[in-house]
């Protein structure tokens, strides 16, 4: 099982990025997806997940700036992130399941979002 994040970048407060997380080994379609997040000096924080049947979730401060999305004919989430602030520098995680927590869930290696003017 493999999972390789991308689109993590330095961006102004305010601003946009879309991450990618491409997936191999694995029945995508079969499976939730998740991304989580890491902030300089904190834990671990979810951020969102997609089910697969296309079912969203996102925690109420996620909702509005962040969407997730898949693309079962290229096993690739996304994550689309707008009205960036400071406090959303962290490195970002794709994970497969619903959490990324449970024994059997895999993970990316990350990929780095600097918030900062």
């Amino acid at each position: 099982v493999q999972l390789t994040e991308s689109g993590g970048d330095l961006v102004q407060p305010g601003g946009s990025l879309r991450l990618s997380c491409a997936t191999f080994g694995f029945t995508f379609s079969n499976s939730a997806m998740t991304w989580v997040r890491q902030a300089p000096g904190k834990g671990l924080e979810w951020v969102c997940g997609i089910w697969s049947d296309g079912t969203t979730s996102y925690p109420d401060s996620m909702k509005g700036r962040f969407t997730i999305s898949r693309d079962n004919l290229n096993d690739t989430v996304y994550l689309q992130m707008n009205n960036l602030n400071a406090e959303d520098t962290a490195v970002y995680y794709c994970s497969t399941g619903r959490t990324g927590l449970a024994p059997e869930d895999h993970w990316g290696q990350g990929t780095q979002v600097t918030v900062s003017s």
